[in-house]
């Protein structure tokens, strides 16, 4: 199987304490799509990031998570942690 590209969203929503937690991510069909969509997620939210993988699902190898933008609050320190 070829390598695949998926275009992503991850919301951010503030918890207990105030610390910022990732939510679940959601696949869009294009990077414009996810852009669009962590835009809108990050004023229903404190923040979302729109990135994109590549790779190739049955292997279970892909490179590392491309960031398309960041909305509104996201942890410094995010690194798109399980994506990586």
């Amino acid at each position: 199987m070829a390598a695949l590209t998926y275009f992503v969203v991850l919301p951010f929503d503030r918890q207990g304490e105030g610390e910022l937690m990732a939510g679940v991510a959601q696949e869009c069909p294009s990077a414009q799509a996810a852009i669009f969509r962590a835009r809108r997620m990050a004023r229903r939210s404190a923040g979302a990031i729109a990135f994109l993988r590549t790779g190739n699902p049955s292997t279970g190898e892909f490179e590392a998570a491309e960031v398309l933008g960041e909305f509104g609050e996201v942890p410094p320190d995010h690194l798109l942690r399980g994506y990586e």
